[in-house]
């Protein structure tokens, strides 16, 4: 019996040393939170159903004082970031890298103050789309602000990265297979640069991995080999067996920095999700069925064929954000995990367990503009003006959800009238004006929506949102001119 008793001890000891170790690493499920949106939910509201949903760790993709005004006194790890507008200066001028750690970093170390664990310099910056813009500025950013954090005492705790796109390493086409992975030619050197400088730092490798658009534009893709739970024919590499793109991806990389000399570098996932409209395979059913698989397959500490364990990650997105450039495609407006109001769109167990009925918390008290919308007039006779009025309708808000294979691809000619005017009208803060396309356009108390098509009506906070910043501005300088007078 003592014996059994010490065994089942000593497992006991062996668990919390694990979970403790978990904790300490930061290996909690982590989420980006882009802010691209005509109307922006409060700040302090997302940040409080953040922690109720148990996200803790929180990727930003600008030092944005309202958000980081929200997170205070939180223990939500934060991943600042600097802009890629801004990487040339920081690498020129090691003063701007300075007074950016002054600003955002120094000022909200303090008791009760901010949990900021790193810097994300730059975002994707060898993209090939760039064409090489931001090359020369990287390395030279990266390690102005390290210096900069070194300098004030902050070295030790938070460390600078970059986070990459996957495409900066890639197979041969004549061996397809992860272990003939290797960096892109055109930059293996100075990508090789950084590592090294990371390395040294004890900072990670951030990359960003989309199996999404290994099916978007592809066609012959087998479509399972994109999730975690498929029945496609495996991808053998040698002995090893890859059952999903993830793990293929990912270990691509993994033999890239062992053949680069660094075979033990930690890598963090900064961005990894799905889309849930804009596209035929975007939709909540693969948006459910990946981002449950991933967070199963990540925590579970099986980890990839080549290095096993718990899988460091950021899904990408909180929010939809329905002012993103859709340049890559419609899809991008529609990442979230929750729709542009804080409701979640499916069921995500962020424990990893897959639970099939682990509801997300929704953001709480959240205030909408008046229930009307913007419809196209059914007495309307004369449609001259109706492509043009849809077309500048859709160029001023977002349509996406129009698109082939998209939630709202089924509507009559009429209803994509409508789905137009009423987002023209929403963006613009549902204006009296803004309800008329060449007296096309009616008001309605009548819901438009239909199954599957949400006609939306815009939270009413965010017309203060876009505009608050400035009106701050403005006040605090009157405050100033006041003070000196």
């Amino acid at each position: 019996m003592a014996t059994h008793h010490n065994a089942r001890h000593h497992l006991i000891t062996i668990f919390i040393v694990f979970f403790i170790s978990m904790a300490s690493c930061g290996y909690g499920v982590g989420v980006n939170w882009g802010t691209m949106a005509t109307h922006q939910l409060p700040p302090n509201k997302v940040v409080k159903m953040l922690q109720e949903n148990g996200f803790d760790k929180l990727k930003l993709f600008d030092a944005d004082e309202w958000l980081m005004a929200a997170l205070l006194g939180t223990d939500i790890e934060v991943m600042l970031a600097i802009p890629n507008n801004m990487l040339e200066e920081i690498s020129k001028n090691p003063k701007a890298a300075d007074s950016w750690v002054y600003e955002n970093v120094t000022n909200y170390l303090y008791p009760g103050g901010l949990n900021i664990k790193y810097i994300a310099v730059g975002n994707e910056p060898f993209l090939k789309e760039y064409n090489g813009t931001y090359l020369m500025y990287t390395l030279p950013a990266l390690k102005n602000i390290q210096t900069s954090l070194n300098n004030a005492g902050h070295g030790s705790n938070i460390k600078a990265t970059v986070p990459f796109n996957a495409d900066v390493y890639y197979s041969p086409d004549t061996n397809q297979v992860p272990s003939a992975g290797d960096f892109r030619p055109e930059v293996k050197d100075l990508t090789i640069e950084i590592i090294h400088f990371l390395y040294t730092n004890n900072a990670p490798f951030t990359v960003n991995i989309y199996p999404f658009l290994s099916l978007y534009g592809n066609d012959h893709f087998p479509f399972d080999f994109a999730f975690f739970d498929g029945s496609n024919k495996p991808l053998l590499d040698g002995n090893w067996v890859y059952t999903n793109v993830f793990d293929a991806n990912l270990d691509t990389l993994l033999w890239s920095l062992e053949k680069a000399g660094y075979p033990d570098m930690h890598v963090v996932i900064g961005e990894v999700g799905w889309p849930t409209d804009g596209d035929i395979n975007a939709n909540t059913l693969n948006a459910k069925r990946f981002n449950n698989g991933l967070l199963k397959h990540a925590l579970n500490g099986n980890g990839t064929p080549k290095r096993k364990g718990i899988i460091d990650i950021y899904l990408f997105s909180l929010i939809d954000e329905n002012a993103k450039s859709i340049d890559p495609g419609n899809f991008e407006r529609h990442w979230g995990i929750f729709e542009f109001d804080g409701k979640p769109k499916y069921e995500l167990d962020l424990r990893g367990f897959q639970s099939d009925n682990k509801g997300l918390v929704a953001v709480e008290g959240v205030k909408y503009l008046g229930k009307q919308w913007c419809i196209l007039d059914p007495d309307v006779t004369d449609l001259h003006y109706l492509p043009g009025s849809i077309d500048y309708a859709c160029s001023l808000s977002d349509c996406t959800a129009l698109g082939f294979g998209s939630s709202c691809n089924g509507l009559s000619l009429q209803g994509n009238a409508s789905y137009a005017f009423n987002m023209y009208y929403q963006v613009n803060n549902q204006r009296d004006w803004d309800c008329d396309f060449s007296g096309l356009a009616i008001l309605t108390d009548d819901d438009p929506s239909e199954k599957g098509c949400q006609f939306p009506i815009m939270i009413s906070h965010g017309s203060c949102l876009l505009s608050c910043k400035g009106v701050l501005a403005i006040a605090l300088y009157i405050i100033f001119v006041v003070f000196l007078l």
